[in-house]
């Protein structure tokens, strides 16, 4: 019986098929009653031979190659080193998110392993026989109900980066094959004009140098790994190369499925509160003052128990600590990490943030978008830390964050500092305010660049630690000193990923003769927020020393992240809730000022000082600095 029902579906299936060609077969005789009569057993031989050919040119694309399947399925052909890309016809037209980055550098003039290159949202689109890779453009939004959507999107350019031929095209379901090589073994992330910024040298890719590394295939995202040859017959002069002439660069992307109807909301930003904004004009109400929506970049944290005063998050933050980091360093990289946790006590969530250590046998990279890793570098000439992060830029949600330390930042400090100023003299790479999007300049966005001021502040601290208290690299108190800075240092770059900008008014918080009270220091903390430049707290002659470095964060730190993290289960009072929150900025110890504000007249708000009487501390230093200068010459 079931053999007949069998027999039966497929002459359904197939009578199916053949309806177009009986269709057409009456329309001819009715239509030129001269034509040929119409055979049908020839056309259906015509009809499945057509389409044994479209299998059989699939079937040798793909023939000899390892397939990956997930978000999108991979076919790499080893022998080769050939990959193809299988786009389903219902991910056409879908966002998803791309990040690029820099995976390993030559460790000097600005091009370093670690950075991000860029990110964006795209989506791919087909056009006759080629599929174009689409920069979608969220500057300019409407209701999608609303007419003017209309308007917006012929007033608006997407930005269409690259048309890809389409190889094949599956004749069963239409999925369709790429050439990875047409998109990737190109110069997708703009290294050519990056080099020749940096270098100062033209570097041309060299096809024949290049190359597909490590592949792997999630069912949320696609991790790739390219690596670039370059060659110039003019290179530049650089030091850490055998031979200037050639260069690799590892590039890691990420394509990511883009979380939608999460349950995440967005929140209003405030000038109070210092945030990274996620913003675009808004067409939605012509009777607003305001033409932008601007929303803080912020963490979909979620309590697991609404109803609690605290409550662990359904999903935590997680922060791991990349293997390559020296095993000295994890426990201050650690500490500085879990400071935040007590600010988000404050606004209602018990370890909010956890801290893992990366697996030396792990099987995954650090650029991997599922992983925030803080990860290690080595240089030459950078000397300096990074926070940066990647959002939903329709929502200002943070996906994904990769903090970068180079070695530089600590091990200058156990150097003389005259030395080490002399050899750095002039470089300094985290100037400037150049958005991220830049791809001429790899060290994008000064906001989130701790950089070599802050290792020379170190750095002379550690001199004067060696003089006045005749402390060696190896003493416990230079040990003690290195831990306080790192652990200051990553707290610093961790409140970046968390959504936060500088505060350079934080520093000001205490009286000088505060600063080395640690009933002080160790309850209300030593600044009112560790997203100002400190620099090193060392006490004036006649005072014990008290913290080099700040031990918790500030109360401002306290105030942004209930501002920015506290749930409200009551949409409708979402305004004043944020309102009620914001208005408590006039306290002293909630001051603010970012890097827009630093040129103000407010001598307060500055770079490098520390309390609330400028003079006072300045004089302290010179004093701190004259009997060093007499201790140094007596040594000498």
């Amino acid at each position: 019986m079931k053999y007949w029902i069998t027999k039966l579906v497929i002459l359904a299936i197939l009578l199916y098929n053949l309806i177009p060609i009986f269709d057409y077969a009456v329309a001819s005789q009715l239509t030129y009653p001269d034509v040929q009569p119409f055979n049908v057993i020839e056309e259906i031989e015509n009809f499945g031979r057509q389409r044994k050919e479209n299998f059989s040119r699939w079937r040798e694309v793909i023939k000899a190659t390892d397939k990956l399947e997930g978000l999108f399925t991979l076919y790499r052909r080893e022998e080769s080193g050939k990959v193809y890309l299988e786009i389903k016809p219902e991910q056409l037209n879908k966002n998803y998110l791309a990040t690029v980055t820099l995976e390993s550098g030559i460790g000097e003039s600005g091009i370093y392993s670690g950075l991000p290159l860029n990110d964006f949202l795209f989506y791919f689109r087909r056009v006759n026989h080629n599929l174009h890779f689409v920069v979608r453009n969220v500057k300019f939004r409407t209701a999608p109900s609303e007419p003017e959507q209309r308007s917006l999107e012929r007033s608006f350019s997407d930005s269409v980066l690259f048309s890809l031929p389409i190889e094949r095209v599956n004749p069963d379901n239409q999925n369709i094959i790429i050439d990875m090589d047409h998109l990737l073994m190109q110069d997708f992330p703009g290294l050519t004009p990056l080099l020749k910024y940096s270098l100062q040298a033209d570097y041309h890719l060299d096809n024949s140098k290049s190359y597909f590394g490590g592949i792997n295939s999630f069912a949320e995202n696609l991790e790739i790994d390219a690596i670039y040859g370059f060659y110039s017959p003019y290179p530049a002069n650089l030091i850490t190369l055998p031979d200037s002439r050639a260069l690799n660069l590892k590039v890691h992307y990420s394509f990511s499925l883009l979380r939608e109807n999460n349950n995440y909301i967005p929140r209003l930003a405030d000038d109070r509160v210092g945030y990274f904004i996620t913003a675009f004009q808004n067409f939605a109400d012509n009777n607003t003052p305001e033409l932008f929506v601007r929303y803080i970049n912020r963490w979909h944290l979620e309590p697991s128990d609404p109803d609690a005063a605290l409550s662990p998050p359904k999903k935590p933050i997680v922060f791991w600590i990349e293997n390559a980091v020296p095993l000295s360093y994890r426990d201050a990289i650690r500490e500085g990490v879990l400071m935040w946790n007590q600010a988000f006590e404050k606004a209602g969530f018990q370890n909010a943030i956890e801290v893992r250590q990366m697996p030396d046998n792990a099987d995954w990279q650090p650029a991997d978008i599922r992983y925030n890793t803080i990860r290690w570098f080595n240089s030459v000439d950078a000397g300096f830390a990074r926070g940066p992060m990647r959002v939903n830029p329709f929502t200002g949600e943070i996906l994904d964050a990769d903090i970068i330390v180079d070695a530089n930042m600590v091990r200058s400090i156990q150097h003389e500092y005259r030395p080490m100023m002399a050899a750095n003299a002039g470089k300094s790479y985290c100037q400037g305010n150049i958005s991220a999007k830049d791809s001429q300049n790899l060290l994008a966005d000064s906001e989130i660049c701790y950089g070599m001021e802050s290792t020379e502040q170190a750095a002379m601290g550690a001199l004067v630690l060696s003089l006045l208290q005749n402390t060696t690299p190896s003493s416990e108190v230079m040990q003690e000193y290195i831990h306080q800075y790192l652990r200051s240092l990553i707290a610093h770059e961790v409140g970046h990923t968390l959504g936060l900008r500088h505060n350079f008014h934080g520093s000001s918080m205490l009286a000088p003769a505060d600063l080395n009270n640690p009933q002080i220091t160790h309850t209300k903390g030593l600044v009112g927020s560790v997203m100002d430049y400190l620099p090193v707290n060392i006490a004036p002659q006649g005072i014990e020393q008290g913290d080099y470095f700040p031990e918790i964060i500030g109360p401002y730190d306290e105030w942004a992240i209930v501002y920015g993290y506290k749930p409200n289960s009551n949409l409708e009072v979402e305004k004043s809730f944020l309102e009620h929150i914001a208005l408590a900025s006039p306290q002293p110890e909630l001051s603010y000022a970012t890097d827009e504000d630093i040129w103000d007249i407010n001598p307060l708000a500055n770079l490098w000082d520390m309390s609330s009487d400028v003079l006072l501390y300045s004089q302290w230093q010179m004093d701190t600095a004259l009997s060093s200068n007499v201790k140094y010459n007596n040594v000498k």
